[in-house]
Formats: C-alpha cells, structure tokens, sequence
C-alpha cells in the first residue's frame, strides 16, 4: 500500500515537523506566549511573571522580555533564569543582565560564561562587555573563551567583550585573537583600540598587511 497523501512513508506527516526534527509549537503554548508577549506592551506585570513558571521554554523567554520592557525584571528574576533548565531561557536572561550592576548578577553572569551551550555563551560574553563592573572572573573566562572556545562565533563575542572592558588582563588574550580566523581578527583589531604599547603597535602594523580587507581597513582607521 502507498502511503496517503501528505505522508512519509514512515506514516508521518511532514509538515508536523520542522528543521532539524523540531516540532512546531503546541497551539496552547503558542497562545500564552502570544499573551505573554503582549502583556509587555500593556503593563500587565502579573500576567507576565505568571509566565516565568510556564512549562513551555518560549514563554518563560517571553516573561523575561516583557517584563524587561515594563522595566519590572528583577535581579532574583534573572538569577532564576540564568540557572534554568533551557539554554534559550539561560541566553535569553544572560542578555538581559547587560548593564545590571548587581553583584550576585554579575557573578551569576561570569558562570554562564563556562555554560555548555555556545549561544549561552556569546549571550553572556557579549553581557559582559556591556556590564558596568565585571568580574575579574568574567575577563579570565572571557579570556579563556577567546583562546580555546570551539565555537567561532563566541570567541568573536569574547574578544569583543575584552575590547569593551579595556582590562589589561584581557590584552594578551586580544593580541592571540588578532591570529584567529578572520571574523575573529576583525574584533580583535577593533579591540585593540583599548589598549596600548608596544605589542598592539606591532599587532597594529601586522594587521595593516592582513589578507582580509576588512581586518586591514580596522587596522588603518586605529593607526
């Protein structure tokens, strides 16, 4: 028997599933998050913080960042998120500790630097760069990222993040990224703008000859 119309030989649908083997959204967490989200733009602070204990991910997501735009996202909100089941949720929360000058956050947000999932990662890594005071843990691990993360993309936030918190802890870290693929050296280069010496002058003039035009345009307009 041939399968029916619409199915996979398997039986199943194919449009019950989406990239990646995902499956698309059950219709009634749809719709809280639907409402969720809304209630950000209403100001309707209890039905948004109902939803940070949501089952679904996307509402808890979606809690955070309606109440960040009420401006009702408290600390212990955040310290919740940032250790919750779901990397979405963990990113999403690392994010919105950008510009917390809470203590505990700030530590909680150097934790997150070492999290196993790599946008988690760059969420918290970029974070850090935007936070008034990180730790003198975050800027090691942010160092570490930078040297020997897998993921191109977060050594990329990394070393922009070293870049924006000017600390010279972060310098040796920023001149081993001006070595890294391209999209790395491009931030590693700008980055350098916060330092100075003689190894960034060097850094400087080697990236003025780089083989990427881009690496070498942000060479020339530091120089």
């Amino acid at each position: 028997m041939t399968p029916a119309a619409g199915q996979s030989a398997a039986g199943a649908n194919p449009a019950s599933t989406l990239a990646g083997g995902r499956r698309p959204p059950e219709p009634e967490s749809l719709r809280r998050r639907r409402a969720v989200a809304l209630s950000g733009f209403e100001g309707a602070e209890s039905a948004a913080r109902h939803g940070l204990s949501d089952p679904s991910a996307g509402v808890r997501c979606a809690a955070l960042t309606a109440l960040a735009r009420q401006g009702r996202l408290e600390a212990a909100d955040l310290l919740a998120a940032l250790a919750d089941p779901d990397a979405a949720v963990r990113a999403r929360a690392a994010e919105a500790t950008a510009g917390c000058g809470d203590a505990d956050l700030a530590e909680a947000l150097a934790g997150a630097l070492g999290d196993s999932e790599a946008p988690v990662v760059e969420a918290a890594a970029w974070a850090c760069g935007e936070h008034p005071a990180p730790t003198p843990d975050a800027v090691s691990r942010l160092c570490e990222i930078v040297r020997s993360h897998p993921d191109p993309q977060c050594r990329e936030t990394a070393v922009a993040a070293l870049g924006a918190i000017g600390h010279e802890a972060g310098l040796a870290a920023v001149l081993a990224a001006t070595e890294d693929r391209a999209t790395v050296r491009r931030r590693a280069t700008l980055a350098l703008a916060a330092f100075s010496g003689p190894e960034v002058e060097e850094a400087l003039e080697r990236a003025a000859g780089d083989r990427d035009w881009q690496v070498r345009q942000a060479a020339e307009d530091l120089r």
